[in-house]
């Protein structure tokens, strides 16, 4: 009842503001003509006046055309009135001033022709807000239009309706967002979410009321009026975070759905959001909820520790949830919607998946400067935080002739912030071309970052001091001048090496002319004046000279330098420092002035400052700490990735901080929201089918339940009920039901993180699938849904946890009929597509080398001796990383303690550390496993493998076949596998073999050295065929050995890592011609 009364009091103040609006507008009518002929009669004689002829000619054409058009649009007939408006909106498009056609416009507002009156709308959208008065003739004509039975037309009257910005209308347009709020069409509730950020900057006492209308279109399930609420949220209540609750799955899901513009806008708030609702997934220790199966394998001593530790940190579904759905926007078209996700990623993610950004902000930089400029700005940022992510693309930040001058800068930035003991070479060499650039301002920010290398790098200091001072003969003062700048920071770090440099500067002093060099070359003097005692009173000599012409900031070092050399050398420079300080006495500088009153007052003792003068040496000549070359985008971090405040390094109006991470979580039942039946308009952002349902029987409803339970065990957490019991067929059959469940695990599947699903293969993916095909409803009803990625239901209800074998089993079937499509009516045909497609099961190797490499010498670690070999085993830990073991013996007089492995780089490698061995006892060995994701790259594991005392970096190389699993398939499979990786795909050469090793035997042993294959039998004796899986990503790999006439052989491999599939042609084509 309240809320009707409610309702009823701003119905009659809209009244009243009508009445108000009115009696307005008849008495601006009776005035309009009048004002109108004179503004017409104004305009002709300033045509003749003002302009020339050229001039008048067009302002009496315009004067014309808009003559013309007023008689069109105040005609009788309709064509002509919606040809002239054609011709007005043209105009607009044009940026042509169509204003003074108001009048004869607004009076059309009232056509019944559909395409006249959208016109009219459209033009007074443009022109509401400059002509407010004249508009508001129009009000009851906005007020009727908005229960037209055309939504563009409703929308567009409320459009004209907020763009009027007076204050006496806020109750009508209060009223009309509260009813275009509940319209029907989504376009309309579209157009009320724009309009409450219009009011609301019109009137901010009506923020209670907004709230309300914010409130109700959040439930809205339209992917329409998704990203313009949340801009409306943000807008006029950001801090209400309690509204998103409730919408926050729902939000998440909707996201790939939404516009361009939305996604960008929701991203933002969830950020935000999820900063004050999860706790933070950076911590050292953490144990993530996907990768979480060491439970099962641990042994007694890990329990027993871990019954110690904290608890580790387990991520929250609903933050799982918000990753895994922003991540396939990171190939969207939009430039702003990759930064956006990159940023919520930078902000969100553990530090090991945030790399997955890397290469799409890496693909912006192809787009425009601009898009370029913003980008690399954040890369910047990122890039000095966590440099791994971006090294292995150092190639694209290479600066091009083509670009601008702040592109450069930004590419040069980065390039320094990427530079490591390994590839420094190669950037030095990149920096000697750029120090050679016309652009100067470049050469000069080149210099710059190759001192900042010299300072970051130790090994490279001496080369880096070499090349700047071979800078010093350059012909161009620019670079002089930096490098001089350059070398006084250096020289800071180490002064005692670097006497020749200091006097080789002073013999270039009379060359140098830029003030900033010059003043650079005399602190060097003074600073070290002691180590050149025959070259700084001549330097100072020369100065005295020139001291009248010189720049103040080269006289200010001048007088230090003569006050410096009077305090250790006053019998050479004790007259010369005299006549400087006379000469500074006098300056017309008040700086110098004062410098030299002090400087006086501090060396020359007296009778006055006598006590000061005893501390001279230790004020002028303290020892001072080196100069640090830091970045300029060190401290960028404290603002959000991709906002203005990022950009321009301050903080900007309208800036929304980012929040600590809480240190417990709150409480997420609050995002727990009723099941409740989708509407069909939400159905196409769920996957769903769209089809039509007809009614269910009770037995129907029967098999419904099953199949959700059953559907709910195989992971597909994001369709219910509903959708289980969505098959055409309505047999009762245990084939229809598995039928059903088959259809809605592949719907599922094709929803799923692929990079979750494939992190989860492992060889009982073909056992899973039987077991799932003999388990009974009984049976089914007893297991509980998983939550291991997050899924969720249509309106975000995630599952709970299960047990980790029934997730390995979910994510196995989801694999395999994540490319069955459900066409198909018949539960058999579906069936049998399932079964043609299953995934190979694995298989054990055909042959373990037994050569270790070192991994520690002796020597190196100090007693400490390790080896490596790769034992061709799944790993145990997780089933995308490749097992390592690794023998560690303790060759020493003494026991080594507490041996772990500590840092590793790059800083996403992930590795599965073995348990800290508390004591080695002397001459004693143990051997430990360790797991390793290569992530299908030969790219070299480094880490540090630590004891109590000592730390030593060792590294892992592996070979392309370690990188591989065996698996069991059919010489018809190989055939249909290898018909798919055609292309691209294929790699092949031809060998010549010894005849005597044209056998089976001789070909299957190198193969099965060079590569953890499974032999495939073949019928044909001179064709040998072998298959295995990538660990990581599990693509197939397939080998085929051709034996021909006179002793050749054609090796064909088939992979769509077409990169593994070149390396590993490599090693087998050496192996089998050596065998």
């Amino acid at each position: 009842m309240n809320g009707h009364r409610g309702f009823s009091v701003l119905r009659s103040e809209a009244a009243g503001a009508v009445r108000t609006a009115l009696v307005s507008a008849e008495n601006l009518q009776l005035t309009l003509k009048t004002e109108l002929s004179q503004e017409e009669q104004h305009l002709t004689p300033h045509t003749h006046t003002n302009g020339g002829p050229d001039e008048t000619h067009t302002k009496g054409y315009c004067t014309e055309v808009n003559e013309d058009l007023k008689e069109m649009l105040e005609s009788n007939k309709e064509s002509l009135k919606l040809e002239a408006m054609k011709r007005v909106v043209g105009l607009i498009a044009k940026g042509k001033n169509a204003s003074e056609l108001f009048p004869a416009v607004v009076k059309n507002v009232a056509s019944k022709n559909i395409e006249l009156k959208k016109l009219v709308y459209v033009y007074l959208v443009r022109y509401a807000e400059e002509q407010q008065d004249l508009a508001l003739l129009s009000i009851s004509t906005f007020q009727r239009a908005l229960k037209d039975p055309n939504q563009l037309i409703r929308a567009s009257a409320l459009r004209v309706l907020s763009s009027i910005r007076v204050p006496i209308i806020v109750p009508i347009m209060m009223l009309a967002i509260k009813e275009a709020a509940s319209d029907m069409s989504p376009y309309v509730r579209k157009t009320s979410a724009h309009a409450i950020q219009k009011l609301y900057s019109l009137d901010q006492d009506q923020k209670e009321l907004l709230i309300e209308v914010i409130e109700k279109l959040l439930k809205d399930k339209s992917t329409l009026v998704a990203g313009s609420v949340v801009m409306a949220f943000e807008e006029v209540c950001p801090d209400r975070i309690d509204l998103i609750h409730k919408n926050y799955r729902k939000l998440c899901n909707l996201l790939v759905d939404v516009e361009e513009w939305g996604q960008v806008v929701i991203i933002s708030m969830l950020t935000r959001y999820a900063r004050t609702q999860f706790t933070s997934p950076w911590k050292e220790d953490g144990v993530f909820d996907e990768h979480n199966e060491r439970a099962f394998y641990e042994s007694d001593e890990e329990k027993t520790r871990d019954e110690t530790e904290a608890k580790p940190y387990m991520m929250d579904p609903d933050h799982r949830l918000l990753l895994r759905n922003t991540k396939p926007l990171l190939q969207s078209r939009n430039t702003a919607v990759v930064m956006s996700v990159a940023q919520l990623y930078w902000h969100l993610a553990p530090k090991n998946e945030v790399s997955i950004v890397t290469k799409s902000l890496v693909r912006l930089l192809r787009s425009h400067r601009e898009v370029q400029y913003i980008v690399l700005q954040n890369i910047a940022t990122m890039s000095i935080q966590r440099k791994g992510m971006f090294e292995p693309y150092m190639k694209s930040f290479y600066v091009r002739s083509t670009d601008a001058t702040h592109i450069k800068s930004l590419k040069l930035e980065i390039l320094t912030s990427l530079a490591n003991e390994a590839n420094i070479s190669t950037i030095l060499r990149e920096f000697q071309t750029y120090v050679k650039s016309q652009d100067k301002q470049f050469a000069a920010g080149t210099i710059q970052a190759i001192g900042r290398c010299a300072t970051n790098i130790s090994e490279v200091t001496d080369t880096c001091l070499n090349g700047l001072v071979l800078l010093l003969s350059n012909r161009d003062e620019t670079v002089v001048a930096e490098s001089v700048v350059v070398i006084r920071k250096l020289l800071q770090i180490q002064p005692t090496q670097h006497s020749d440099i200091i006097k080789h500067m002073a013999k270039l002093f009379d060359n140098i002319t830029v003030p900033m060099a010059r003043a650079s070359i005399l602190w060097l003097m003074g600073e070290y004046c002691e180590r050149v005692p025959k070259i700084a009173p001549d330097v100072l000599r020369k100065m005295a000279k020139s001291f009248t012409s010189e720049e103040d900031i080269v006289k200010l070092q001048t007088v230090n330098l003569a006050a410096k050399l009077y305090l250790t050398n006053s019998k050479q420079t004790k007259l010369l420092t005299q006549y400087i300080l006379n000469l500074g006495k006098y300056d017309q500088n008040y700086d110098i002035r004062d410098r030299t009153r002090f400087i006086r007052q501090l060396i020359v003792p007296n009778d006055k400052n006598g006590a000061l003068s005893k501390y001279a040496h230790r004020i002028l000549l303290a020892p001072k700490p080196a100069s640090v070359l830091e970045s300029a985008y060190k401290d960028r971090d404290r603002y959000q990735l991709g906002t203005l405040s990022h950009t321009i390094n301050t903080k900007a109006s309208g800036y929304l901080e980012l929040s600590d991470w809480p240190a417990v979580a709150p409480d997420k039942s609050v995002r727990n929201v009723e099941v409740i039946e989708p509407g069909k308009e939400w159905a196409p952002s769920l996957g769903k089918t769209g089809k039509s349902k007809p009614a269910k029987s009770s037995d129907d409803k029967f098999y419904s339940d099953s199949g959700e339970e059953e559907e709910e065990e195989e992971g597909s957490g994001s369709s219910s009920s509903e959708d289980g019991s969505g098959s055409s067929s309505s047999e009762e059959s245990g084939s229809d039901a598995e039928s059903h469940v088959q259809k809605n695990s592949s719907q599922s599947s094709e929803e799923s993180d692929k990079s979750s699903s494939q992190s989860e293969k492992s060889s009982s993916e073909s056992d899973s699938e039987k077991e799932r095909k003999t388990k009974t409803p009984l049976q089914k009803k007893t297991v509980k849904p998983t939550a291991k990625d997050g899924d969720s239901d249509e309106n975000g209800n995630v599952a709970k946890e299960a047990n980790s074998s029934s997730a390995e089993e979910s994510s196995s079937d989801s694999e395999s009929d994540s490319d069955t499509h459900t066409d198909s009516d018949s539960g058999t045909e579906h069936k049998k597509k399932t079964k043609s497609k299953a995934k190979p099961k694995l298989s054990g190797p055909a042959f373990v080398p037994e050569k270790s490499h070192d991994l520690l010498h002796r020597m190196t670690g100090k007693g400490l001796s390790a080896q490596y070999q790769f034992p061709r085993q799944p790993c145990l830990y997780q089933p995308t990383m490749v097992s390592v073991q690794i023998s560690l013996t303790n060759t020493t007089d003494h026991p080594l303690e507490q041996i772990h492995i500590g840092d590793r780089s790059p800083t996403g490698l992930n590795i599965h550390c073995f348990n800290t061995i508390e004591c080695l006892e002397p001459e004693a060995s143990v051997t430990v496993f360790i797991g390793i994701d290569f992530n299908d790259s030969t790219q070299a594991a480094n880490f540090q493998l630590c004891t109590k005392e000592d730390h030593f970096s060792v590294s892992i190389q592996p070979a392309i076949g370690e990188l591989l699993l065996p698996i069991t398939m059919t010489e018809l499979d190989f055939r249909k596998e290898q018909s798919k990786l055609l292309g691209m795909n294929e790699s092949s050469a031809t060998i010549t073999m010894a005849a005597e090793n044209m056998t089976s035997q001789p070909i299957s042993r190198p193969v099965a050295t060079v590569a953890n294959l499974g032999v495939v039998p073949s019928s044909q004796d001179n064709v040998h065929r072998f298959a295995g899986k990538t660990a990581s990503s599990g693509a197939v790999v397939l080998v085929m050995v051709e034996l021909r006439e006179s002793s050749t052989a054609l090796i064909t491999i088939n992979t769509e890592k077409s990169v593994m599939g070149s390396m590993l042609l490599r090693d087998l084509k050496l192996a089998l011609a050596q065998a």
